[in-house]
Formats: C-alpha cells, structure tokens, sequence
C-alpha cells in the first residue's frame, strides 16, 4: 500500500502538479495523434511546457512584487486577519490529508477523461495546481464531515466530486469564454469560474453601451500610455509609491522597512525600494503575456489531433492568464476594482457578519484579487466595457472576500487557522460539499454523489442546449461595440480623404 501511495504522490505532486509538464505531454499527444514527426513531437512538447514555465515565471515575478505591496497595505492600515493562499492552506493540510488528495487527485484526472471522451462535456482541466488545490480542499472538508477514519469513501466520493467541478465549471464559463477570445477553441480551467460567469452575467446586463476598456482614447501628449506595459507599470509606481509614503508616515521607521528584503535603512532607500517592486511587476505581467502567446501558439493546433483521434471536440481548459491578452487594461481595472470589492466586504465582515455569525476577517490578498480581479474585469469588458469589467471586478472582490469567510465554518480545526483557500469555486463547492459531508457518512455520501449527478446533468443540458447552439451573452454590447468601431472607421476614412482634398487643393 505504501509503494502504491507513493506511485500516485509522484504522479499527482511531480507531473499532475507540474502545469509545465502536464500541458508538454498534451501536446505531444497531440502532435503523434497528427502523425507529426519525432522532431516535431519533440519540439511542440518542449515549446508548449517552455511557455507554461514562462507564464509560471511572469507569474512568479507578478506575486513576489505584489507581497511587499500587500504588506505595505495592511501595515499601513492596521488591519488584521485571515489571508487566503491557497498554497498555505494546501501544506497545512498536506501531512494529515496528503495520502488521500493523492488518490482523488489521479483518479478524478483518470474519470474526467473518461467523461471527456464519452459525453458532450469534452474539456480537459490542466491547470495542475489548481487540481492539487481542489483535491486537497475535498480531502479537507470531506474528512472533517465524514470521519476520518472512513477514507476509502472520501477517496471515491471526492474523486467524482473533482472530475465532475473539473468539466462542469468550464462548461457553464464556455459561452463568456467564446465571447472573450472570439472563438470556440479555448476554456477557462480556474476555480474561480464563479467569479468569471458572474462578472460576464454582470457586464451583459449593466454595460449594454459602454466602451471597450481597450479603447480608451488618451490625449496626444498621454498617448505613450496605450502601451499596456507602460500603463500598467506607471499605475503600479503610482501606487506603490502613495502607500509607501503613507507607511513612512504613519509606521516607525523600523516597521517600514521591514516591509522589503533588501532591507533599506533609511527613507529614501525605502521609497526606491518601493518603486523597483513596481517596476517588477510590470516585468512579470509583460512576461505572463509573452508565455500566454507560445502556449496559445503551440497547444493549441496540438490540440486538433486530440480533438480529432484521442477525444473529439476535446478543448483545453487553461489558467486565468490565458485572457489577459484579450484585455490587458481590462485586467488592471479588474484587479483595483476587486481590491476595492475586497475592502468593502472586509468593513462588512467586521461591523455586521462577523459580531453576528462570528466570521473570520479575510484580509484582500493581492495574488488572488490581481489574478481572479483581473480574469473578472477581461470577462466583464467582453460583455459590458469598461462599465462591466468595474462591476464585475469589484462583485469579484465580495465574492472571495465573503464566501473563504464561510467555508472556514466547514472546515473543522482548519477553520481557526491564519489561512484559507481564496478563490471562488473552492470557497463555494467547499461550503456546499463540507456541509452535506456533515451529514455523516451514509447520507453525506448518498448527498454528494446526488450532487455530483446534479450538477453533472446541468451542465450537460448547458452543453447541449447553450453552448453547442453557439449562444453568446451580450449580443447588444457586441453590436454596440461593432458599431463604434464602424464609425471610428469612417471617420478616419473621412478624415484622411478631407486632408488629401485639402492637399490636392493646395
């Protein structure tokens, strides 16, 4: 039993884990399934898991500028809390439930297969360490429910409960997805898909005339800041540098430093500190957008030859930074306006939710607002501009702000612990699993699984019915949008036959 157990700990924490990996072997099935040649196998395997490493990379860049800025924030405010990290959270519980996050992380990939191949819900999840998240968060919550010491039902009952959240969150995002990046041929495969279709519900409704976040006309003499890396960075300096001052006001000195590695022993060392953090960040989200361009490159044509021999109409369903390239201002304006959800839902929390249902203070952490805010503002400017990405970042910012509070009441001795898991779909689907697991083992079990078909048979309805017909939200924004760009058209067309008269007139 113990070689087996650490068979599938190898598999699901040194190549299920690894999206790099994960996401190279995908392709190279997808190139021998097009008869590719070794060469070619070889290559679009390396090319596809060096783009993954690049994201990861950008990624890695991104969250370690945005913890000093975190930290800046939350000293300079004095407030105090519960941060959710996924990643925390995942090694807290990592040595009581690491053995059976294994097996259902290995078996629920193995059944998601399974039902990719043989039913309309043909996504393939690949985002490994989300699939590590999720599978610990059931072990979690599932054990807690229903004993720990009936682990053998945790494990099957938690591996159907992962492969039916792997295909069914991608199917119910599917039609805001294709309204993202104007096709069919990707999906989003991150758990806060909750999030996402609510920010794209939001701007479909609120944003029926308002411009592209994309399309913001800038003076002649700002006109530098149409370039997303400039924007985006300079936006960052602003920020950076006003919290910074304000820790330097209001925080003893030692305290302010402190915030940095690097240590800087007096105020000016401190605010140039601060600004090379911000010009970091702007390097990791050029360096997302640059891995984002070799996977789209490289998976997906990999992706036809599973589509067409391994698993038809196969899509893959990839990390939340995959979208950003489809609203690069639309992410930021996501990001802040998640931040702002998030501080807004923490006043709640503390003046009403928690006196009354003694709920924890969830802390706005910069890496799930920056990654989940900015998926909900790509999502709401798809559907509603910039009205749309403000809305459905901010309604982001409530949701992974209230619903960890919530899940941590499911979650046993975990629940008194400094961390939690962040993002919507886990916080959700935690509540809900963790709750009828309370049921005991028996009826939590018969609960969940009835759950599991539940959803299961809506999202195949969904599927068939919604997505396959080829619907797409917002159809007044798209025209709206249309129409601006016809007349931004004409009357540039306009503009350039007026100069050639007045030229020829001349």
């Amino acid at each position: 039993m113990n070689i087996v157990v650490q068979i599938l700990n190898f598999i699901s924490q040194e190549i299920l884990n690894v999206p790099a990996y994960l996401i190279g072997i995908i392709a190279a099935i997808g190139l021998i399934a097009l008869k590719r040649s070794a060469g070619q196998v070889i290559a679009g395997g390396l090319k596809a898991a060096m783009g993954y490493l690049i994201l990861g990379a950008g990624a890695g860049v991104v969250t370690a500028a945005l913890a000093p800025f975190g930290d800046l924030v939350l000293k300079s405010t004095g407030a105090h809390g519960v941060v959710p990290t996924n990643e925390v959270i995942t090694a807290q519980a990592s040595t009581q439930f690491g053995a059976t996050s294994a097996y259902i992380i290995v078996l629920s990939f193995l059944i998601m297969l399974v039902v990719a191949r043989f039913t309309p819900l043909k996504y393939i999840f690949l985002t490994g360490h989300h699939m590590v998240f999720m599978s610990m968060m059931l072990a979690l919550v599932l054990s807690v429910g229903m004993g720990s010491d009936n682990q053998l039902l945790v494990i099957i009952v938690g591996s159907v409960l992962m492969a039916v959240i792997m295909v069914v969150m991608p199917a119910f995002a599917q039609p805001f997805m294709n309204r993202v990046t104007g096709s069919d041929k990707l999906s989003i495969g991150h758990f806060n898909s909750l999030g996402y279709i609510t920010a794209g519900a939001l701007g479909s409704v609120t944003g029926k005339k308002s411009k592209s976040t994309e399309d913001i006309n800038f003076p002649k003499g700002l006109s530098f800041l149409r370039d997303s890396m400039v924007s985006t960075t300079l936006l960052m300096v602003v920020l950076y540098l006003v919290f910074a001052i304000w820790a330097a006001i209001v925080l003893p000195a030692e305290d302010a430093f402190s915030v940095f590695a690097s240590a800087p022993d007096n105020y000016g060392s401190f605010i140039m500190a601060a600004f090379a953090q911000a010009l970091q960040f702007g390097i990791g989200v050029s360096i997302i957008l640059y891995g984002v361009r070799i996977i789209l490159g490289e998976l997906v044509p990999a992706f036809q030859g599973i589509a067409n021999k391994v698993v038809p109409g196969a899509r893959p369903a990839l990390d939340v930074p995959i979208v950003f390239p489809y609203g690069a201002n639309a992410s930021l304006i996501g990001f802040l306006s998640s931040f702002v959800g998030g501080l807004v839902a923490l006043g709640i929390i503390a003046a009403w939710l928690g006196p009354v249902w003694g709920l924890a203070l969830i802390l706005p952490g910069m890496v799930p607002h920056f990654f989940d805010g900015g998926g909900a503002g790509v999502f709401g400017n798809a559907t509603g501009g910039r009205r749309g990405a403000i809305i459905g970042g901010f309604v982001n910012g409530l949701l992974i702000t209230f619903l960890p509070a919530f899940l941590m009441t499911v979650m046993g001795t975990f629940g008194v612990s400094n961390s939690t898991f962040g993002d919507a779909d886990f916080a959700w689907f935690g509540i809900v699993t963790g709750g009828m697991a309370h049921w005991g083992p028996i009826g939590g079990a018969i609960a969940l699984l009835i759950l599991a078909a539940v959803l299961f048979g809506a999202a195949w309805i969904w599927q068939v019915k919604v997505v396959n017909s080829g619907w797409l939200p917002a159809k007044e924004h798209a025209e709206f949008i249309e129409q601006v760009k016809a007349e931004e058209k004409a009357a540039k067309a306009a503009a350039k036959e007026a100069k050639a008269k007045e030229k020829a007139q001349a």
